[in-house]
């Protein structure tokens, strides 16, 4: 078999239309990498993928080479839960299955498939409210007279107090995942260690009854708070050696209530943690890559992660432990203050599409993850160079094996305290663009997942959570692939910057979605002061990036705004005219963000750079203790009157 016909076998697209609406053919020596990284995968004979079962709908799998008669069962860990035999060349998958994720096994007289099923939910969490608006937020931007230099979860809550006083029902945030505590100027949060884990750095050391703060540390803040950019360097030197003395002091003299605590967490992360823990001691230890560690380490093992634990190792993997439970006790805390105001949303967090290779969680899952190929995007007239994020994803024939497990696991830590999230390019459910090393963005390839099954998982857990899943749908989109998401229960990603028509009209308040998020713009898109200022253009073209647009282009983007709001019977062109007309629609969620409240010039993130921009450093200029006189927060409660929670 060929190197393309042992692609197209494995779900291996070898040529699309990029979003320019150029033919692409794989290049085959990149199409021999892609097929060596990932793990060989056939369909069977009879059911051939993972199987769904939705509750309400029947659900029927055609079996037309089947040699009769065929013996079916569902097995769950606690044993068999269903089986049956057919006669027919047809099976009718029972309508009472509780809902979860179980094996399949399928057999006829020639052949035996055992393959993933999943009792779903008709469809995902709706979520408990009509319209609401939410005010999104990088937390670590947030500036105020008592954090160290960085946003934390202290001043998330004010966040949240902020939000209640604007009539907003939530806060947005950037993704909170796991980072590298060695690395803290790679700050990136899409760029995350592990998406099972949250970044230490937001921790409040001073909140923790433990820490005594030292006259040494509090000279040390004054440079840190003063500046405009975050000294991630400066911040995780101060923060990794509060921590270890609040852990010290912890040690030696417990509250009795706290460990109580600390041991219910551990019980709940169960052996992630552990392993997380272990695999941070390890990662110190060795200063290499997983895979360059030795032999015995390279793929996490319980066995020798528990004697990790009885040896010298013991008190470093119980500090990385101390650390995760306080981030998830903090958070929580916001969390519960959101619900305590009445909150119909609290927390809408962010998913990153993928995860470093050199990370935890492709360590620990080295069956699902290809740790070998970056998952990107081809070429379209946003990034005409086409884009390499940096980071390994999830394969469909290593999830498939595990029974999803990886995702689920990935999804319930993202819930955990949170009442929405987004999942960043969510086309990766149905199809990833993997890019393999040595190559460009411009030489990837498509490589189909198992996407209704993705779906189903996520509706489950949805549901379980009671949490509102947003797909990032942004892009080149496949046909149907809308459709098939909003039937799940998963809502769309609106950024009106990109609601228009082929000859630049803005579409009208009437043609956005009910079940989706609604937003002017992004973190990796211009303000709306540097949009209406043209700062992005300019800034861009100092970079030596090309930003895909001309001046006059920019001027009829704003004549067509100002049309639009005109049609809309809005009359001004500021940010409040604009986040009426958006506040206006149908969709059920908009978000308006905090930078562009503060009438912010420069964007959070500039893709395709590294140094050239203060990326996910710039600090709000404005303390969350002056933001109310700030903010013009009469026209913000105006402009939102109409999904305001001061309105009620």
């Amino acid at each position: 078999m060929d190197l393309f016909a042992q692609a197209k076998a494995q779900g291996i697209q070898t040529e699309f239309l990029d979003g320019q609406g150029n033919r692409r053919v794989t290049d085959a020596a990149a199409l021999k990498i892609i097929l060596d990284a990932l793990p060989p995968q056939a369909a069977g004979p009879l059911v051939g993928h993972p199987l769904v079962v939705r509750s309400g709908r029947p659900s029927r799998t055609e079996l037309p080479t089947a040699r009769l008669p065929v013996e079916w069962k569902i097995v769950a860990d606690s044993g068999v839960i269903a089986n049956g035999e057919s006669s027919d060349h047809a099976i009718d998958w029972p309508r009472d299955l509780p809902l979860g994720i179980y094996r399949l096994q399928v057999s006829d007289a020639a052949t035996t498939e055992d393959v993933p099923l999943v009792s779903a939910p008709e469809r995902a969490f709706g979520g408990e409210f009509d319209r609401c608006w939410l005010l999104a937020a990088q937390l670590y931007g947030i500036r105020s007279a008592r954090n160290w230099g960085m946003g934390d979860f202290t001043d998330l809550a004010s966040l949240i107090e902020l939000a209640d006083h604007l009539g907003a029902d939530g806060v947005g945030l950037n993704p909170l995942h796991a980072l590298f505590d060695d690395r803290p100027g790679d700050c990136s949060p899409y760029s995350p260690n592990s998406r099972l884990f949250l970044n230490a750095l937001y921790i409040d050391v001073e909140k923790l009854p433990e820490y005594q703060l030292d006259s040494e540390t509090r000279e040390a803040l004054a440079p840190l708070r003063a500046g405009d950019v975050v000294d991630y360097v400066g911040v995780a030197g101060l923060k990794w050696r509060a921590l270890r003395s609040a852990f010290a002091a912890f040690k030696a003299n417990a509250n009795p209530v706290r460990q109580q605590d600390f041991d219910k967490f551990r019980t709940e992360r169960g052996t992630l943690l552990s392993h997380f823990a272990c695999f941070e001691v390890l990662r110190h230890k060795f200063g290499k890559p997983w895979w360059e560690w030795p032999e015995e380490w390279r793929q996490p093992d319980d066995a020798r992660c528990a004697a990790l634990r009885q040896g010298a190792d013991a008190g470093e993997i119980e500090f990385v432990e101390f650390v995760q439970w306080t981030a998830d006790r903090q958070l929580g805390a916001a969390s519960d203050l959101a619900k305590k105001l009445g909150m119909k949303v609290g927390l809408y967090l962010d998913v990153a599409v993928g995860v470093q290779a050199d990370g935890f969680d492709a360590w620990n899952e080295q069956v699902a993850i290809s740790r070998h190929l970056g998952v990107g995007a081809p070429p379209d007239p946003l990034n005409t160079a086409g884009q390499t994020w940096g980071l390994a994803g999830f394969n469909a024939a290593g999830l498939e094996r595990q029974s999803f497990a990886p995702y689920r696991d990935m999804l319930r830590a993202s819930m955990r305290h949170a009442g929405a999230i987004r999942l960043d390019h969510v086309l990766g459910l149905k199809r990833l663009y993997l890019v393999p090393q040595g190559f460009t963005a411009r030489d990837g390839v498509y490589v189909q997942m198992p996407f209704e099954a993705l779906l189903a998982v996520t509706a489950l857990e949805s549901l379980a959570h009671r949490c509102v899943v947003i797909g990032e749908d942004l892009g080149t989109v496949p046909e149907g692939f809308r459709d098939q998401m909003a039937d799940w229960g998963i809502w769309s990603y609106l950024v009106m910057m990109f609601e228009r028509d082929d000859h630049g009209s803005f579409r009208n308040i009437d043609h956005y979605l009910t079940n989706a998020l609604v937003t002017f713009n992004t973190h990796d898109l211009s303000t709306y002061a540097g949009w209406r200022s043209f700062g992005d253009l300019k800034l861009k073209r100092s970079l030596g990036i090309d930003p895909g647009e001309s001046d006059d282009a920019r001027w009829h983007a704003l004549a067509m705004l100002d049309e639009v709001l005109r049609h809309s019977a809005i009359d001004r062109n500021d940010l409040y005219s604009v986040a009426n007309f958006l506040a206006r629609t149908k969709s059920r969620l908009l978000a308006v963000s905090l930078e562009d409240l503060l009438g912010m010039v420069d964007q959070p993130n500039i893709p395709g750079t590294v140094n050239e921009h203060p990326n996910w450093r710039r600090r709000l200029p404005v303390p969350i203790e002056e933001m109310t006189s700030t903010v013009d927060v009469a026209a913000l409660k105006a402009a939102t009157h109409e999904r305001s929670r001061a309105a009620i």
